[in-house]
């Protein structure tokens, strides 16, 4: 939209720099992450183990009772019953949970939820990080402006005082339109160290974003050889109300509100009995070389069963508790509207004020140059007095500087309203603001 190339790679370089967009796009990952660990609750799982251990057996187990009761020889079974032996065992596990009521469903919904939280939130990140690189970027190449109007003003000023010494030198005129002249210049003077210090701050400031030193970027932001001003679309009709509602907070919002309805379902579900479907095949055998042989064989097939019957009301209360946090996202959700709205009107109205403002700024300035000249003239005649050239020059002066201010507030307001909107402002979302 500005065309302005330098903008644009600090832009680049601040995404890359950012520790909050690096955070957030962490986020975004382990979302992602987490969702995959959610959803693989769907699907089986299947485990295949293997042991090889030696074993010995206590001579006073439990199993010694059955000998003992049938008055076996209890100490030639004991010793060789307690004798060291390998046991080989391999299998594999399979288990199943069936989403008899949508808990695993659910689950998988909420992650969905917090991938599209966490990709707003990284949106709001790259959007803050943008708007505050092109706001304090305007600002800079403003007062770079400014700075370079008080120059010049003071430049032909300088050129005017000499003027006016060499006037008061050959007795033409006196000493008090000298003086009065060497006023307004070291009025002119007493507002650059001002502006010198702004422009320092903003491009310190600019650094800060970037992740660089103070001063690295002096040579980056050099002043232009001439400043471009880009065509801004009037934005007085408003913007459709589809591209408000892509801002990243009202996304995330929404996000959240559909991750507290998810949980809801999670908690119902606790509510009613699982059934987890399980199935296990393996060998185990003391002797190693019998160990593949069909009777070293181990199975089981089966079905558990948790059916919750009593925790004093745990349950319940988690469901009241996801309801009641559901409703807290709801109310968020219509206040993040309602606020993003109010943000919205108020910086379309500030960006349409200070786009007739320029353009009245624009008026009083070729008012003012054509009052200053023909002051001068006037003044060269004899009909006026140097008080009147003086006002006409302050006037002069001070609207090319409003004026330069004015263009500079209109290129910040209309950063604003990119933030405010979510920066949507592409192919299809400008053809809709400007259709609008």
């Amino acid at each position: 939209m500005f065309g302005d190339p330098v903008l644009d790679r600090l832009e680049q370089r601040a995404f890359e720099a950012s520790p909050d967009v690096h955070t957030a796009a962490l986020h975004f990952a382990q979302a992602r992450v987490q969702h995959s660990m959610v959803a693989a609750q769907r699907g089986p799982e299947i485990s295949v183990g293997g042991d090889v251990s030696r074993q010995s057996q206590s001579e006073n187990n439990a199993g010694m009772r059955i000998i003992d009761a049938i008055g076996a020889d209890r100490d030639a079974l004991a010793k060789i019953l307690s004798e060291p032996f390998n046991l080989y065992q391999a299998g594999f596990d399979a288990s199943w949970e069936p989403d008899l009521w949508g808990r695993i469903g659910r689950s998988v919904e909420a992650a969905d939820a917090d991938i599209a939280n966490q990709a707003a939130l990284l949106d709001m990140a790259r959007l803050s990080l943008a708007s505050d690189v092109a706001r304090t970027y305007f600002e800079f190449r403003t007062t770079q402006r400014l700075i370079r109007l008080v120059r010049d003003d003071i430049e032909a000023l300088k050129d005017r005082v000499a003027i006016l010494e060499a006037r008061v030198q050959g007795g033409t005129i006196d000493h008090l339109d000298l003086e009065r002249q060497r006023a307004e210049l070291s009025g002119i003077k007493a507002q650059l160290p001002g502006l010198l210090a702004q422009e320092g701050a903003s491009a310190n400031q600019i650094a800060l974003l970037l992740g660089e030193r103070p001063g690295a970027l002096r040579s980056e932001l050099a002043a232009p050889a001439e400043a471009t001003t880009a065509v801004l679309p009037a934005l007085g009709l408003g913007v459709p109300s589809e591209v408000a509602l892509r801002r990243p907070d009202i996304r995330a919002a929404e996000a959240r509100l559909h991750r507290a309805t998810a949980r809801i379902g999670i908690a119902r579900a606790d509510l009613y009995p699982s059934i987890r479907l399980g199935a296990n095949f393996g060998y185990e055998s003391y002797l190693s070389g019998e160990f593949s042989d069909w009777g070293s064989q181990t199975w089981s097939v089966g079905a558990s069963l948790d059916l919750p019957l009593f925790d004093n009301g745990r349950r319940k209360s988690v469901v009241t508790l996801r309801e009641l946090e559901q409703q807290e996202a709801a109310v968020n959700y219509q206040q993040t509207v309602l606020k993003a709205w109010q943000e919205i009107d108020d910086a379309i109205s500030g960006y349409t004020a200070e786009q007739q403002q320029a353009l009245e700024l624009e008026a009083r300035l070729r008012s003012a140059s054509l009052a200053y000249e023909l002051t001068q003239a006037r003044y060269k005649g004899g009909t006026v007095d140097f008080i009147a050239v003086l006002d006409s020059q302050r006037g002069y002066l001070q609207a090319r500087l409003d004026l330069t201010s004015s263009q500079g507030r209109v290129n910040t307001r209309y950063v604003m309203v990119n933030k405010s909107i979510g920066n949507v402002l592409t192919d299809v979302g400008m053809a809709k603001v400007t259709a609008k």
